[in-house]
Protein backbone atom coordinates (compact mmCIF):
# COMPACT_ATOMS: atom_id res chain seq x y z
CA UNK A 1 0.00 0.00 0.00
CA UNK A 2 2.95 2.50 0.74
CA UNK A 3 4.55 1.55 -2.39
CA UNK A 4 1.11 2.69 -4.14
CA UNK A 5 1.34 5.82 -2.42
CA UNK A 6 5.24 6.43 -3.38
CA UNK A 7 4.13 5.51 -6.99
CA UNK A 8 1.42 7.68 -7.37
CA UNK A 9 3.24 10.68 -5.64
CA UNK A 10 5.47 9.79 -8.45
CA UNK A 11 3.24 9.89 -10.89
CA UNK A 12 2.08 13.51 -9.62
CA UNK A 13 5.69 15.15 -9.83
CA UNK A 14 6.43 13.56 -12.89
CA UNK A 15 2.76 15.20 -14.80
CA UNK A 16 3.44 18.14 -12.71
CA UNK A 17 7.23 18.99 -14.09
CA UNK A 18 5.59 18.12 -17.32
CA UNK A 19 2.76 20.24 -16.84
CA UNK A 20 5.29 23.20 -15.02
CA UNK A 21 7.80 22.31 -18.53
CA UNK A 22 4.84 22.98 -20.69
CA UNK A 23 3.78 26.27 -19.06
CA UNK A 24 7.13 27.28 -19.19
CA UNK A 25 7.54 27.33 -22.95
CA UNK A 26 4.35 28.50 -23.73
CA UNK A 27 5.60 32.09 -21.64
CA UNK A 28 8.58 31.89 -23.05
CA UNK A 29 6.68 31.59 -26.26
CA UNK A 30 4.65 34.38 -25.31
CA UNK A 31 7.80 36.66 -24.50
CA UNK A 32 9.28 35.88 -28.06
CA UNK A 33 6.16 36.97 -29.58
CA UNK A 34 6.17 40.11 -27.65
CA UNK A 35 9.82 40.41 -28.24
CA UNK A 36 8.45 40.04 -32.06
CA UNK A 37 5.75 42.95 -31.80
CA UNK A 38 8.28 45.05 -30.48
CA UNK A 39 10.69 44.79 -32.66
CA UNK A 40 7.36 45.43 -35.15
CA UNK A 41 6.78 48.30 -33.57
CA UNK A 42 10.15 49.58 -33.21
CA UNK A 43 10.27 49.58 -37.18
CA UNK A 44 6.62 50.96 -37.54
CA UNK A 45 7.92 53.96 -35.66
CA UNK A 46 11.35 54.26 -37.52
CA UNK A 47 9.25 54.70 -40.98
CA UNK A 48 6.88 57.11 -39.34
CA UNK A 49 10.05 58.61 -38.09
CA UNK A 50 11.37 58.79 -41.67
CA UNK A 51 8.02 59.59 -43.22
CA UNK A 52 7.74 63.15 -41.24
CA UNK A 53 11.56 64.16 -42.04
CA UNK A 54 10.76 63.58 -45.80
CA UNK A 55 7.63 65.89 -45.08
CA UNK A 56 9.49 68.10 -42.76
CA UNK A 57 12.15 68.68 -46.06
CA UNK A 58 8.84 69.30 -48.70
CA UNK A 59 7.46 71.42 -46.32
CA UNK A 60 10.75 73.54 -46.65
CA UNK A 61 10.54 73.16 -50.36
CA UNK A 62 7.03 74.50 -50.40
CA UNK A 63 7.92 77.35 -48.13
CA UNK A 64 10.57 78.22 -50.50
CA UNK A 65 8.85 78.06 -53.55
CA UNK A 66 6.22 80.01 -51.81
CA UNK A 67 8.59 82.43 -50.92
CA UNK A 68 10.30 82.73 -54.47
CA UNK A 69 6.57 83.36 -55.69
CA UNK A 70 5.91 86.22 -53.58
CA UNK A 71 9.31 87.84 -54.98
CA UNK A 72 7.61 86.87 -58.43
CA UNK A 73 4.56 88.49 -57.54
CA UNK A 74 6.40 91.63 -55.90
CA UNK A 75 8.13 91.86 -58.88
CA UNK A 76 5.16 92.13 -61.43
CA UNK A 77 3.61 94.71 -58.86
CA UNK A 78 6.31 96.91 -59.44
CA UNK A 79 6.66 96.63 -63.03
CA UNK A 80 3.05 97.05 -63.09
CA UNK A 81 3.41 100.36 -61.10
CA UNK A 82 6.28 101.17 -63.31
CA UNK A 83 4.02 101.03 -66.28
CA UNK A 84 1.16 102.87 -64.67
CA UNK A 85 3.71 105.28 -64.21
CA UNK A 86 4.72 105.52 -67.83
CA UNK A 87 0.95 105.38 -68.59
CA UNK A 88 0.41 108.61 -66.73
CA UNK A 89 3.33 110.56 -68.05
CA UNK A 90 2.16 110.19 -70.90
CA UNK A 91 -0.43 112.79 -70.77
CA UNK A 92 1.94 114.61 -73.41
CA UNK A 93 4.20 113.10 -75.56
CA UNK A 94 6.73 115.87 -78.42
CA UNK A 95 8.22 114.44 -81.23
CA UNK A 96 10.20 115.68 -83.92
CA UNK A 97 10.79 113.35 -87.51
CA UNK A 98 13.44 113.57 -89.66
CA UNK A 99 12.00 116.64 -91.66
CA UNK A 100 11.38 118.75 -88.33
CA UNK A 101 8.02 118.05 -88.16
CA UNK A 102 6.76 118.06 -84.56
CA UNK A 103 3.94 116.47 -83.15
CA UNK A 104 2.41 116.04 -79.63
CA UNK A 105 0.30 113.16 -78.43
CA UNK A 106 -2.10 113.12 -75.39
CA UNK A 107 -1.87 109.49 -75.46
CA UNK A 108 -1.01 106.07 -77.10
CA UNK A 109 -2.62 105.95 -80.94
CA UNK A 110 -5.05 102.64 -80.67
CA UNK A 111 -4.98 103.19 -84.92
CA UNK A 112 -2.15 103.61 -86.82
CA UNK A 113 -1.46 104.21 -90.79
CA UNK A 114 1.68 102.64 -92.31
CA UNK A 115 3.32 104.21 -96.06
CA UNK A 116 6.14 102.67 -95.77
CA UNK A 117 7.06 98.59 -95.22
CA UNK A 118 9.99 99.78 -92.99
CA UNK A 119 7.55 101.67 -90.99
CA UNK A 120 5.62 98.64 -90.72
CA UNK A 121 8.38 96.76 -89.71
CA UNK A 122 9.40 98.70 -87.02
CA UNK A 123 5.70 98.94 -85.80
CA UNK A 124 5.42 94.86 -85.49
CA UNK A 125 9.10 94.52 -84.38
CA UNK A 126 8.66 96.86 -81.42
CA UNK A 127 5.02 94.84 -80.60
CA UNK A 128 2.86 97.77 -81.37
CA UNK A 129 1.17 95.33 -84.72
CA UNK A 130 -1.66 95.19 -83.29
CA UNK A 131 -2.37 99.23 -83.53
CA UNK A 132 -1.99 98.88 -87.28
CA UNK A 133 -4.81 99.35 -89.21
CA UNK A 134 -3.85 99.85 -92.86
CA UNK A 135 -0.63 99.62 -94.74
CA UNK A 136 0.61 99.95 -98.13
CA UNK A 137 0.54 96.99 -101.12
CA UNK A 138 4.21 96.39 -100.70
CA UNK A 139 3.93 95.92 -96.97
CA UNK A 140 4.75 92.40 -96.91
CA UNK A 141 7.13 91.45 -93.45
CA UNK A 142 6.68 90.16 -90.88
CA UNK A 143 3.59 89.04 -92.23
CA UNK A 144 1.32 88.25 -95.36
CA UNK A 145 -0.73 90.81 -95.35
CA UNK A 146 -2.42 90.95 -98.55
CA UNK A 147 -4.36 87.73 -96.57
CA UNK A 148 -5.28 89.75 -93.89
CA UNK A 149 -6.28 92.55 -96.42
CA UNK A 150 -8.58 89.66 -98.20
CA UNK A 151 -9.62 88.70 -94.77
CA UNK A 152 -10.93 92.15 -93.82
CA UNK A 153 -8.57 92.02 -90.52
CA UNK A 154 -6.63 95.08 -92.54
CA UNK A 155 -6.76 97.90 -95.20
CA UNK A 156 -4.37 98.60 -97.97
CA UNK A 157 -4.03 102.41 -98.35
CA UNK A 158 -2.53 101.56 -101.98
CA UNK A 159 0.89 102.51 -103.23
CA UNK A 160 3.68 102.93 -101.19
CA UNK A 161 4.77 106.13 -103.90
CA UNK A 162 2.94 108.96 -103.98
CA UNK A 163 -0.42 107.38 -101.83
CA UNK A 164 -4.00 108.78 -102.30
CA UNK A 165 -5.56 110.38 -98.99
CA UNK A 166 -9.28 109.37 -99.08
CA UNK A 167 -8.47 106.15 -97.91
CA UNK A 168 -6.06 107.18 -95.32
CA UNK A 169 -8.83 109.54 -93.82
CA UNK A 170 -11.15 106.96 -94.23
CA UNK A 171 -9.31 104.67 -91.70
CA UNK A 172 -9.53 107.41 -89.24
CA UNK A 173 -6.09 106.92 -87.93
CA UNK A 174 -4.82 108.43 -84.94
CA UNK A 175 -1.11 108.02 -85.97
CA UNK A 176 0.08 107.82 -89.51
CA UNK A 177 3.94 107.23 -90.36
CA UNK A 178 4.65 108.41 -93.85
CA UNK A 179 8.28 107.94 -95.13
CA UNK A 180 10.13 110.34 -98.34
CA UNK A 181 7.49 108.20 -100.82
CA UNK A 182 4.72 110.18 -99.60
CA UNK A 183 5.64 113.40 -98.66
CA UNK A 184 2.55 115.23 -100.49
CA UNK A 185 0.06 112.88 -98.86
CA UNK A 186 1.67 113.71 -95.56
CA UNK A 187 1.64 117.18 -95.97
CA UNK A 188 -2.31 116.80 -96.89
CA UNK A 189 -2.84 114.85 -94.17
CA UNK A 190 -1.33 117.49 -91.65
CA UNK A 191 -3.46 120.27 -92.84
CA UNK A 192 -6.16 118.39 -91.94
CA UNK A 193 -5.17 117.97 -88.56
CA UNK A 194 -3.97 114.35 -88.22
CA UNK A 195 -0.83 113.15 -86.39
CA UNK A 196 1.65 112.46 -89.04
CA UNK A 197 5.77 111.33 -88.31
CA UNK A 198 7.68 111.34 -91.67
CA UNK A 199 10.39 108.34 -90.51
CA UNK A 200 12.78 108.27 -93.39
CA UNK A 201 16.60 107.61 -91.64
CA UNK A 202 19.33 107.20 -94.36
CA UNK A 203 22.29 105.85 -91.83
CA UNK A 204 21.91 102.89 -89.61
CA UNK A 205 22.20 105.42 -86.38
CA UNK A 206 18.67 107.19 -88.45
CA UNK A 207 17.29 104.25 -88.61
CA UNK A 208 17.73 102.90 -84.53
CA UNK A 209 16.33 106.96 -83.69
CA UNK A 210 13.42 106.34 -85.40
CA UNK A 211 12.86 103.14 -84.27
CA UNK A 212 13.03 104.60 -80.34
CA UNK A 213 10.81 107.79 -81.83
CA UNK A 214 7.87 105.18 -83.15
CA UNK A 215 8.33 103.70 -79.76
CA UNK A 216 7.57 106.72 -78.04
CA UNK A 217 4.78 107.57 -80.31
CA UNK A 218 2.69 104.10 -79.79
CA UNK A 219 3.96 103.57 -76.52
CA UNK A 220 6.45 100.97 -76.59
CA UNK A 221 9.53 103.07 -75.42
CA UNK A 222 10.88 99.55 -73.64
CA UNK A 223 10.42 96.80 -76.53
CA UNK A 224 12.06 99.87 -78.65
CA UNK A 225 14.83 100.38 -76.61
CA UNK A 226 15.34 96.27 -76.14
CA UNK A 227 14.51 96.39 -79.77
CA UNK A 228 17.63 98.84 -80.35
CA UNK A 229 19.87 97.59 -77.91
CA UNK A 230 20.45 93.54 -79.96
CA UNK A 231 20.51 95.70 -83.02
CA UNK A 232 23.35 96.96 -81.57
CA UNK A 233 25.01 94.65 -79.84
CA UNK A 234 24.47 92.82 -83.50
CA UNK A 235 26.53 95.78 -85.27
CA UNK A 236 29.04 95.56 -82.73
CA UNK A 237 29.66 91.59 -82.75
CA UNK A 238 30.33 92.00 -86.39
CA UNK A 239 32.01 95.06 -86.62
CA UNK A 240 34.51 93.59 -84.24
CA UNK A 241 35.18 90.83 -86.31
CA UNK A 242 35.98 93.10 -89.35
CA UNK A 243 37.98 95.67 -87.26
CA UNK A 244 41.54 94.06 -87.73
CA UNK A 245 41.40 91.85 -91.01
CA UNK A 246 44.34 91.97 -93.26
CA UNK A 247 42.32 92.31 -96.53
CA UNK A 248 39.49 95.04 -97.38
CA UNK A 249 37.74 93.96 -100.35
CA UNK A 250 36.52 96.49 -102.81
CA UNK A 251 32.77 96.11 -103.57
CA UNK A 252 30.18 97.30 -105.81
CA UNK A 253 26.44 97.96 -105.04
CA UNK A 254 23.99 98.16 -108.14
CA UNK A 255 20.83 99.57 -107.18
CA UNK A 256 19.72 99.89 -111.25
CA UNK A 257 21.06 99.56 -114.56
CA UNK A 258 19.45 101.38 -116.86
CA UNK A 259 21.14 103.78 -116.43
CA UNK A 260 24.00 102.07 -113.73
CA UNK A 261 23.20 103.79 -109.82
CA UNK A 262 25.28 102.66 -107.09
CA UNK A 263 25.12 103.71 -103.33
CA UNK A 264 27.28 106.35 -102.33
CA UNK A 265 28.78 107.99 -99.11
CA UNK A 266 25.55 109.64 -96.27
CA UNK A 267 23.78 105.76 -97.12
CA UNK A 268 23.16 103.15 -94.29
CA UNK A 269 24.49 100.56 -97.56
CA UNK A 270 27.34 102.17 -97.65
CA UNK A 271 27.94 102.24 -94.16
CA UNK A 272 27.01 97.91 -94.25
CA UNK A 273 29.71 97.57 -96.74
CA UNK A 274 32.37 99.32 -94.14
CA UNK A 275 31.05 97.95 -91.19
CA UNK A 276 31.21 94.44 -93.00
CA UNK A 277 34.88 94.81 -93.91
CA UNK A 278 34.11 96.01 -97.24
CA UNK A 279 35.13 99.18 -98.92
CA UNK A 280 32.26 100.93 -100.94
CA UNK A 281 33.84 101.71 -104.43
CA UNK A 282 31.57 104.44 -104.66
CA UNK A 283 32.24 106.31 -101.28
CA UNK A 284 34.14 109.03 -102.59
CA UNK A 285 30.45 109.97 -104.74
CA UNK A 286 29.25 113.61 -104.60
CA UNK A 287 25.71 112.43 -104.20
CA UNK A 288 23.82 109.41 -101.92
CA UNK A 289 22.98 107.71 -105.10
CA UNK A 290 25.25 108.05 -107.77
CA UNK A 291 24.25 107.16 -111.35
CA UNK A 292 27.45 105.77 -112.26
CA UNK A 293 29.40 104.46 -116.19
CA UNK A 294 30.40 100.97 -116.78
CA UNK A 295 33.96 102.78 -117.11
CA UNK A 296 34.01 103.63 -113.68
CA UNK A 297 33.13 100.35 -112.69
CA UNK A 298 35.82 98.65 -114.71
CA UNK A 299 38.55 100.79 -113.66
CA UNK A 300 37.64 100.98 -109.65
CA UNK A 301 38.27 96.66 -110.02
CA UNK A 302 35.86 95.86 -107.61
CA UNK A 303 36.55 92.43 -105.82
CA UNK A 304 32.54 91.86 -104.42
CA UNK A 305 29.69 92.76 -106.68
CA UNK A 306 26.27 93.15 -104.47
CA UNK A 307 22.92 92.75 -106.84
CA UNK A 308 19.25 93.21 -104.42
CA UNK A 309 17.07 91.01 -106.23
CA UNK A 310 14.18 93.68 -106.45
CA UNK A 311 14.32 97.34 -107.01
CA UNK A 312 11.14 99.45 -107.36
CA UNK A 313 9.05 96.75 -107.83
CA UNK A 314 11.07 94.93 -110.52
CA UNK A 315 12.20 91.37 -109.70
CA UNK A 316 15.72 90.78 -111.14
CA UNK A 317 16.09 93.97 -113.40
CA UNK A 318 19.65 93.12 -114.51
CA UNK A 319 18.41 89.66 -115.42
CA UNK A 320 20.91 86.89 -113.86
CA UNK A 321 24.43 87.17 -112.77
CA UNK A 322 25.47 85.41 -115.96
CA UNK A 323 23.93 88.02 -118.24
CA UNK A 324 25.66 91.03 -115.74
CA UNK A 325 28.86 89.03 -116.04
CA UNK A 326 28.73 88.70 -119.93
CA UNK A 327 28.43 93.34 -120.04
CA UNK A 328 30.89 94.53 -122.25
CA UNK A 329 34.45 95.11 -120.66
CA UNK A 330 33.70 93.38 -117.53
CA UNK A 331 35.47 90.55 -118.12
CA UNK A 332 38.41 92.12 -116.52
CA UNK A 333 36.26 92.84 -113.39
CA UNK A 334 38.01 90.98 -110.66
CA UNK A 335 34.92 90.20 -109.36
CA UNK A 336 33.91 88.74 -112.65
CA UNK A 337 37.11 86.41 -112.71
CA UNK A 338 36.89 85.52 -109.28
CA UNK A 339 32.86 84.24 -109.21
CA UNK A 340 32.08 86.70 -106.59
CA UNK A 341 29.15 88.02 -108.07
CA UNK A 342 25.90 87.92 -105.42
CA UNK A 343 22.52 88.29 -105.26
CA UNK A 344 20.94 89.32 -101.65
CA UNK A 345 17.33 89.90 -100.51
CA UNK A 346 16.64 93.73 -101.08
CA UNK A 347 14.02 93.71 -98.56
CA UNK A 348 16.67 93.61 -96.18
CA UNK A 349 19.36 95.92 -97.36
CA UNK A 350 16.87 98.35 -98.95
CA UNK A 351 14.39 98.98 -96.17
CA UNK A 352 15.74 101.27 -93.19
CA UNK A 353 14.32 98.93 -90.45
CA UNK A 354 15.67 96.36 -87.83
CA UNK A 355 15.94 93.93 -90.65
CA UNK A 356 19.58 96.09 -91.03
CA UNK A 357 21.13 94.04 -88.80
CA UNK A 358 20.14 90.80 -91.10
CA UNK A 359 21.96 92.41 -94.05
CA UNK A 360 25.04 93.15 -92.58
CA UNK A 361 25.35 89.65 -91.37
CA UNK A 362 24.96 88.66 -94.99
CA UNK A 363 27.31 91.14 -96.43
CA UNK A 364 29.45 90.21 -94.02
CA UNK A 365 29.10 86.42 -94.94
CA UNK A 366 30.19 87.48 -98.98
CA UNK A 367 32.92 90.19 -98.36
CA UNK A 368 35.20 87.81 -95.63
CA UNK A 369 33.94 83.92 -96.31
CA UNK A 370 36.77 83.29 -94.33
CA UNK A 371 35.54 85.04 -91.22
CA UNK A 372 31.73 84.26 -91.54
CA UNK A 373 32.07 81.07 -93.34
Amino acid sequence: MQKNIVYIGAVLAIVSLVVATYGFVAFQGQISGLDNSNRTLETSVNDLKSTVTTLEGQVTDYQAAIADYQATITEYQETIAEQQETIKEYQQVTLVDSMGNVVVLTSPPERVVSLAPSNTEILFAIGAGDTVVGVTDFCDYPYNFTAWIEAGNMTSIGSYYGPSVEPIVALEPDLVLASSGSLDAAANLQSLGYNVLVVEAKTIDGVLQDILMVGRATGHEIDAGTLVGSMRAAINAVADETANVETIPKVYHEVWNEPLMSAGPGTFIDELITLAGGENIFNDATTSWPTVSSEAIIQKNPDVMIYPDMYMGVQNFYETIEVVKTRSGWDVINAVQNDALYEIDADIISRSGPRLVDALETLAQLIHPEIFG
